[in-house]
Parts: C-alpha cells; sequence; structure tokens
C-alpha cells in the first residue's frame, strides 16, 4: 500500500512536470486557424478580386471587416461569456470559423462575404480573450509562461508560413478551395479539441469585476501602454516593409526580407518559451531594447544590406515573442479577471495595428520613409521606459528559488 501510494505521488509529480502537448498544440491549432483566416485575403487579393468581381482595394476590405469585427467584440463578449465553461465556449468558436469560411468559399455576392468576415473576426474577439487563460489553467503556476509559449506558437507559424503557403496553394487550386481547406481544417480541430483538451468552468458570479475595476488593476495599464506602442511600432515598420526596402535598393527582397522576419519570430518564440518562467521582466525589457537597436540601424545603415537584413531578422527575433510576453505579464497582473484583461489587450492590440497603418501613411506622405527607423527608435524607448517603470507593479521581478 506504501509503495502503492509513492507510485501514486510519483506520477502526479511527473505529471504535474509535464506540459499536456495534445491540448496545448489544439490551442495552437486555434489560434493558427485564427491568425491564418484573418490574413489569407492579402496574399490573395487579385484572385478575389476577379472571382467576386471588385477592385482590389475593394476586396483589402475583407481583412478590415475581419479586423473591425475582432476590435468590437472582444471586450463585451469575453466580458458577457465570462461565466460560460470554457471549452464549449472555445468550440463554439472554432465554429464560427468553419461556417464563416465555408460562406466565404462559396459566396459569389461581396457584401455577404464581408458579413462572414466580419463575423469570422467576432469569433476571433471571443477566442483572443481567452486562449491565454485556457492555457494557463492547464498546468502548475512553474509551467504557465511555457504553457503560453506553446499555446500562442500558432500566431508567428501562421504569419510566418500560413500566409505564403496559402498564397502558393491559391495559384494552383484557387482562393476559394484556400478558404474550403480551413474549414476542413476546423472540423478536424474540433475533434481535436474534444479527444484532447480538458474543460474548465467559467468565473463565477462574485468573482466578475466591472470592466472598469478590471482596467483599474495595478499593473495592467502600464502593460496595456507598452503594448500599444510596441505594436504600434512594429505594424508601422510590417505595413509599410516594401517601400522602405524600395528605398534601401531591397524592391525584389521584400519576400526574403519577410521570410526571415518569419523564421526569426519563430525562434524567437522557442526562446520565450524556454525562459519566460522565470525572466519575464529581463526578457520585456531586452526584447523592446533589442528592437530599439534593429530600428536605429535600419535609420543608420540603410543603403548597407547586410545592416538590413541583420536589423530585420533582429526585429523578427525580438518580436516574436512579444506576444506571449505582454499576455503573460498581464494575465499575472489581472489574476482570476484574466481573460477580461486578455480582451483588453486584443483591442489594444488591433487599434495598434490600425494605428500602425494610419501612423505611417502620415509619416510616408510627410516627412518621408526615412522617418520610419527614427521613429520606431523613439516609440521602442517609450516602450522600454514604460516597462522598466513598470518594476513594482505589471513587470516585477521574480524570485528565483
Amino acid at each position: 500500500m506504501h509503495s502503492t501510494q509513492n507510485f501514486t505521488n510519483q506520477s502526479t509529480r511527473v505529471s504535474s512536470d509535464t506540459l499536456p502537448w495534445g491540448g496545448l498544440l489544439a490551442l495552437a491549432m486555434t489560434g493558427f486557424i485564427g491568425i491564418l483566416t484573418e490574413t489569407l485575403p492579402a496574399g490573395l487579393l487579385p484572385q478575389i478580386s476577379k472571382g467576386l468581381g471588385i477592385s482590389e482595394a475593394l476586396a483589402g476590405q475583407l481583412v478590415t471587416l475581419y479586423a473591425l469585427g475582432s476590435l468590437v467584440a472582444a471586450i463585451p463578449l469575453t466580458a458577457a461569456t465570462r461565466g460560460w465553461r470554457r471549452r464549449p465556449l472555445l468550440l463554439l468558436c472554432i465554429v464560427g470559423f468553419l461556417i464563416f469560411n465555408t460562406i466565404t468559399a462559396v459566396s459569389t455576392y461581396y457584401f455577404l462575404t464581408l458579413g462572414a468576415r466580419f463575423l469570422a473576426g467576432v469569433s476571433a474577439g471571443v477566442l483572443w480573450g481567452m486562449l491565454a487563460g485556457y492555457a494557463r489553467r492547464m498546468v502548475p503556476d512553474a509551467l504557465k509562461g511555457r504553457a503560453m509559449a506553446v499555446a500562442m506558437s500558432g500566431t508567428p507559424l501562421a504569419l510566418a508560413l500560413g500566409v505564403p503557403l496559402g498564397t502558393f496553394l491559391g495559384s494552383f487550386v484557387g482562393w476559394r478551395m484556400v478558404f474550403g481547406t480551413m474549414s476542413f481544417l476546423a472540423v478536424v480541430l474540433v475533434v481535436w479539441v474534444l479527444w484532447k483538451l480538458p474543460d474548465f468552468p467559467g468565473q463565477a458570479t462574485h468573482q466578475r469585476l466591472p470592466l472598469s475595476k478590471v482596467f483599474t488593476i495595478t499593473g495592467v495599464r502600464p502593460i496595456l501602454t507598452v503594448v500599444l506602442i510596441w505594436v504600434l511600432a512594429h505594424n508601422i515598420l510590417y505595413t509599410y516593409i516594401a517601400p522602405y526596402l524600395n528605398q534601401a535598393g531591397l524592391a525584389s527582397q521584400t519576400d526574403v526580407m519577410l521570410l526571415i522576419f518569419g523564421i526569426t519570430s519563430v525562434a524567437g518564440i522557442g526562446l520565450i518559451g524556454m525562459l519566460i518562467d522565470r525572466w519575464l521582466r529581463l526578457l520585456v525589457l531586452v526584447s523592446t531594447f533589442g528592437f530599439a537597436i534593429a530600428s536605429l540601424a535600419l535609420g543608420i545603415g540603410s543603403h548597407q544590406p547586410a545592416v538590413v537584413y541583420l536589423s530585420v531578422a533582429l526585429w523578427g527575433l525580438t518580436f516574436g515573442g512579444a506576444a506571449t510576453l505582454l499576455q503573460t505579464a498581464l494575465a499575472e497582473a489581472a489574476g482570476e479577471s484574466a481573460d477580461v484583461a486578455q480582451s483588453m489587450l486584443v483591442t489594444a492590440w488591433n487599434l495598434a495595428i490600425g494605428g500602425g497603418g494610419l501612423l505611417g501613411g502620415i509619416l510616408l506622405e510627410t516627412l518621408g520613409i526615412s522617418s520610419f527607423p527614427w521613429t520606431l527608435l523613439i516609440l521602442m524607448l517609450l516602450a522600454f521606459i514604460v516597462s522598466w517603470g513598470a518594476k513594482n507593479h505589471g513587470l516585477p521581478p521574480k524570485k528565483h528559488g
């Protein structure tokens, strides 16, 4: 009996020290489908334009409507569904992708397609509000950061590999079949979630803080500020990378540069996953300062191809783990209100994406592309300063035992 008890304790200890890979990879696949659903039209614009009989500018609004759906839905729907059990809510979001990608694949009406894209974005808005909290509930405290890194790995993979692959497939099977394939992946994911992902209860009524109280939790606002600044800087450069490379004499290397960015982003999230549970604060400081150094190099060495290549690699390496770092910090600061706080992060992130396109366009038309690296440098030094100042709340040093 005694030996049996020891064996049980040992089994429990081993399992608690091991990541539940099946469930976490299901969450990663969910994020992969979410990001890919959002960004696929960008690589298929000419085909979609021809297929629906519209201009490429109108086809581009398929991305806009998705982002708008996420932006509008994230906070109110995450707050409204706090009491729902987690797995049924996740499955509802995945079925949303299944339905709305299928409509996109078969629709011949532009406004119906736009409506489907908006509702797919709504599904994503709820999804992004719950993924981080879901992953953290599956593991003990010592593995929470690592679990989030695995669960969020689908995001950089979709950006680095999914969009080029979808664009490549679209040239062979057509854009409608690509969206149909996304629907098929959603069906596979539903089975995977039912098989491998544990269920958890929603938040009890007495634990649900009002949105205003969640926003004023100590440490939440500094992290959201860093989210806005960091993602704004990233999207100014990411959105207008082609004009920057053009003035640097590297216009033909845009695809290569984005591939380098994607590969180093994946490497970055791998490094973050290994170190985050011990060095969260340090990793945020190193990442924000590293991006600032890359921005400085892009400003000084814009006509040196080797400098540009290395700077883009450093940019990817320092930004790849940004979502994991910031979501982990926010979840730890918000505690029981992590899901609502994450929905605020989703809103801030999408605002920064839109702001990057807007501010970048203004800079391009007024000060010119040469102003971009210096703007990024100022923004990233500001993000570093805010991160440094969050020493007591938001990004405290961890005690290592």
